[in-house]
């Protein structure tokens, strides 16, 4: 056999090299075993599978390889795909401090075979351009005397023979076959479990296959899939590198390649990771996201080479970290910011630091407005909801979208230095804000639950800005009014009602209904100044308070508002009547009363211009705690006056003078058709009544010279009212007279008239009544005495010779025609009338004697007052035949008398029940006693 193919890698020369320098040097062969014994030991423990995979990795080349982890009999085989062993690999094998690997390859910065000496001290690798082995047995079989002074430790990997192996897995380039010293128990498992981590960390496998178990490695998009037996593990990662500066390599002939790559756990979050260089390292990291990179490592490939180089990578790092988090939806980013702690280890205290600072100056955060922003110019609001960040998105720069202001997001942004803005803040950017008064509710809205928790906040809020009605924008809600449809009015904040919010009332406003602002002091003073320059501001006043009025009501100063007039002046609201008005047609020519302006009347419900004092029918004056007679009522004084005791109360009816003397038929139905004007008109002793009665004419006549034409008790003393075309209750409640009564003295004064006046034909009964009434009121009234008065001949005779007859036995001796036909009180008639009594004028005495009887002697008597349940008398009456009195200048036949407190009677009926019905006060009885004295029967009683 050609030696050159026996041994194709030139093993042997290797070999006498190594042991050549043994050989003169003892120490180096000590120097070798210890250097292997501490990658044995320490460095390369636990490594096996990350460097075997990596050796697979770098031998795959462009095309992505696959690794098999296989246990055959007791060895443990690694095949893979990928660039045959060479000469050079060989080399780097027997050698523990140099590499073969381009400067692009993974492990370029260490050597890693020895991590087999971890399962095995005869490792060899098999590949199809031939095979090398390694033995520790052999290697102390060529230096016996090294190796006994070492107790047979010997380096392993320093001297390599061939091997004529050549049974390659199918579909393999080259397998690495390590004869197990404690069998595989549990040493594929363990791969297993490591084989995910390695397939993302090494872009150079896409299959891994440890056993019968399988991973795959698919990429796309920047998406890393894993595919195992437990099912699919998504990583998203971003790569980048280049060609280290030549600085950092000096005496390099070819720049080694630096490469960077983030991965991010799509599936589940990162946690106890540790810095891949590009395989696991043992420098902690404390990052979302892990980082893969060509770092240089320590012999040992568990931690960082720090230097330059590395200082250069981990920028590159830090710089291409924001990459990855712009990857991530843009509510998902913060995920990534790395969190206040304390740094695991050096390199993760440079690298979080590096990375925020890149994050920082990053543009990534999504903002309010739709916009990007780095973090540096951005903010966040304090407390926020969707309403008020969307509300803010163009009053505060760089606020950044509703989702980042969630609890979640805090913590992250608080790590980029996001500064948040508290509600102070807000209030301040929202100064000077324009934007409709909805505009300012929908952010009143969404700041008012702040104000519920927060009482800092609250009180922060006390500038802000609220709109008026009148278009202006104040600088804090203390000082306005706030209500619904309130109106401009000059001199008040009034909130515009599309931006009144009940925060406003929290924050210092004042809830101001219609009613309120109408009787405020502003608005009176306005109406009360308002004839004074009408033309400049009276339009808008005008509509401030009739918007005020159409809500809240009518209040009676207003009637002094000024209001455009139909001859294009202004006057008082009070002073103008509706165009349309039905009362323009039953007033005086001259009435001061003008016409409103029909543009007005048009633009307003007549029911808000009546409720200024705008006259469209007669005005109502109510007061229920009157003082005095100044209501302005036509005639007031004399009403009021007319009161033994001031009224309690005033209800009547306006400008009954201004009605024209030929209109009141049509006047007075104007006041029943309205129910406010009739209730006035009816009040008992009320005012409007009692004008009307003495002042409203028909032909000229006062309504109360009529009568109804039902009330016939009436008849002669009271003419029947002219046929108006009115109802009666309508006549009567305006003073038509439907019976006898009396108000005042001018009603006594009209009664003496029409009985005194000789043309009246009045029945004997009516001037009875009338002079009954007289007698009732004469004590109330003093009024001038008549010239004629009513006889009993019913005559109106001249009253000089009239007596007032006070007691009933002086009528025998009296002519008719001198007796005035009265009932009720001759004193008080007398004194009214001023008349004398008759008792004063007239006396007389009996002629003759008659016989003293007692009163139960007589029979009739007796009967007539048991019948009548009445107490018999106990003393006795003087019956005459004959009764005669001696009287003026003549004698009288009369049926009784009083004389000297004794009763006479003539022996009759009517002359024994007048006496009878005088001594037992019983007056009224008197022609009831005269019937059963005459008949003293059951019969005649009932009949």
């Amino acid at each position: 056999m050609n030696p050159a193919q026996a041994d194709p890698f030139g093993t042997a020369a290797l070999r006498e090299s190594v042991l050549a320098a043994w050989r003169g040097s003892p120490t180096r062969f000590r120097e070798d075993a210890n250097a292997e014994e501490d990658l044995r030991l320490g460095g390369y423990r636990d490594r096996l599978l990350v460097e075997l995979a990596q050796n697979a990795s770098d031998a795959a080349g462009d095309e992505p390889g696959v690794l098999r982890l296989s246990v055959v009999g007791d060895e443990l085989r690694a095949a893979n795909t990928g660039a045959p062993l060479d000469a050079a690999g060989v080399a780097a094998l027997a050698s523990l401090r140099a590499s073969s690997k381009a400067a692009g390859a993974v492990g370029q910065f260490g050597v890693g075979f020895a991590a087999v000496l971890a399962v095995t001290d005869a490792p060899r690798v098999v590949s199809r351009t031939g095979g090398v082995a390694f033995s520790a047995e052999r290697t102390r079989a060529e230096v016996p005397d090294l190796a006994a002074g070492r107790g047979g430790d010997v380096p392993v990997l320093r001297l390599v023979w061939p091997t004529d192996e050549a049974d390659l897995p199918g579909g393999f380039d080259t397998e690495v076959r390590l004869p197990l010293r404690a069998g595989a128990a549990g040493l594929l498992d363990g791969f297993a479990a490591q084989a995910p981590d390695l397939l993302l960390a090494l872009p150079g496998l896409r299959r891994v296959e440890v056993g019968d178990r399988v991973w795959e490695r698919v990429e796309a998009d920047g998406v890393v899939e894993l595919t195992g037996p437990a099912g699919v593990r998504r990583w998203l990662v971003r790569r980048t590198g280049g060609e280290l500066p030549a600085e950092l390599v000096a005496g390099v002939e070819s720049r080694p390649r630096w490469s960077v790559c983030w991965a991010w756990p799509l599936d589940e979050p990162l946690s106890g990771d540790v810095l891949h260089a590009p395989t696991p390292t043992d420098e902690k990291l404390s990052l979302p996201a892990r980082l893969i990179a060509t770092l240089p490592v320590e012999p040992s490939r568990r931690r960082v080479l720090t230097g330059p180089a590395a200082s250069f990578v981990l920028d590159r790092a830090a710089e291409a970290y924001p990459e990855l988090v712009a990857a991530l939806p843009a509510v998902e980013r913060t995920a990534l910011v790395p969190l206040p702690g304390f740094p695991l280890s050096e390199v993760d205290g440079l690298l979080r630091a590096g990375v925020l600072a890149a994050l920082r100056r990053a543009v990534w955060l999504p903002l309010a407005d739709g916009g990007w922003a780095a973090p540096v110019a951005a903010k966040v609001l304090d407390v926020a909801s969707f309403e008020l960040v969307e509300l803010l998105e163009d009053v505060v720069p760089g606020l950044l979208d509703y989702e980042l202001t969630l609890p979640r997001h805090a913590r992250a942004l608080a790590a980029l230095e996001v500064p948040r803005v508290p509600v102070a803040e807000v209030v301040e950017a929202l100064a000077g804000v324009g934007g409709d008064p909805s505009w300012w509710r929908q952010v009143y809205e969404a700041l008012s639950p702040v104000a519920d928790v927060d009482s800092a906040a609250r009180e922060a809020m006390g500038a802000l800005p609220v709109p008026l009605v009148d278009g202006r924008l104040v600088s804090s809600p203390r000082g306005v009014l706030v209500g619904e449809e309130l109106p401009a009015v000059p001199g008040l904040r009034v909130a515009h009602p599309e931006a009144s919010h009940p925060l406003l009332l929290r924050l210092g406003a004042t809830e101001a209904t219609p009613a309120e602002l109408l009787d405020s002091d502003a608005v009176r003073d306005a109406v009360r100044h308002s004839l004074d320059d009408p033309g400049v501001d009276g339009p808008e006043l005008v509509a401030t308070v009739l918007r005020l009025v159409e809500r809240a009501g009518g209040r009676p100063w207003l009637a002094e508002l000024a209001l455009p007039a139909a001859d294009g002046g202004w006057r008082r609201a009070d002073e103008l009547v509706l165009p349309d008005s039905k009362l323009l047609a039953v007033l005086e020519p001259d009435s001061p009363f003008g016409v409103l302006s029909a543009g007005l009347a048009g633009e307003w419900p007549r029911e808000v211009l009546t409720a200024v004092g705008v006259v469209d029918g007669f005005g109502v004056v109510e007061d229920d705690s009157p003082t005095e007679p100044d209501h302005d009522l036509a005639d007031e004084g004399y009403w009021w006056d007319a009161f033994d005791v001031p009224p309690a109360r005033v209800l009547g009816v306006r400008d009954l003078d201004l009605v024209a003397h030929d209109k009141w038929p049509r006047a007075l139905a104007m006041m029943a058709a309205d129910p406010v004007v009739w209730r006035a008109v009816t009040e008992p002793d009320g005012y409007t009544s009692w004008w009307l009665a003495r002042y409203a004419t028909l032909d000229g006549v006062p309504l109360g010279a009529w009568r109804l034409p039902g009330a016939d008790d009436l008849e002669g003393l009271y003419d029947v009212v002219p046929d108006v075309g009115l109802p009666e209750h309508v006549l009567a409640a305006a003073g038509v007279r439907a019976s006898l009564d009396v108000a005042d003295e001018d009603d006594v004064t009209d009664l003496l008239a029409r009985l005194g006046d000789p043309a009246r034909k009045l029945s004997d009964a009516l001037v009875l009544r009338v002079h009954a009434l007289l007698a009732e009121v004469a004590g109330s009234v003093g009024v001038e005495p008549p010239d004629r008065v009513r006889v009993l001949t019913g005559a109106a005779v001249p009253a000089d010779d009239v007596l007032v007859p006070d007691l009933p036995w002086l009528l025998g001796v009296l002519p008719p025609d001198q007796v005035l036909a009265s009932r009720g009180s001759a004193a008080a008639l007398a004194e009214l009338l001023a008349l004398p009594l008759a008792s004063e004028e007239v006396s007389g005495s009996v002629v003759g004697s008659g016989d003293e009887v007692v009163w139960s002697e007589l029979g009739a008597v007796r009967l007539a007052c048991d019948l009548l349940g009445v107490e018999l008398p106990t003393g006795s009456v003087v019956v005459h035949d004959d009764l005669v009195v001696a009287a003026e200048g003549a004698e009288h036949e009369v049926s009784w008398w009083v004389e000297d407190d004794v009763v006479h009677a003539a022996d009759t009926p009517e002359g024994l029940a007048r006496a009878l019905a005088w001594t037992t006060s019983r007056w009224d009885d008197r022609h009831t006693f005269a019937a059963l004295i005459a008949d003293p029967t059951p019969a005649v009683l009932l009949g």
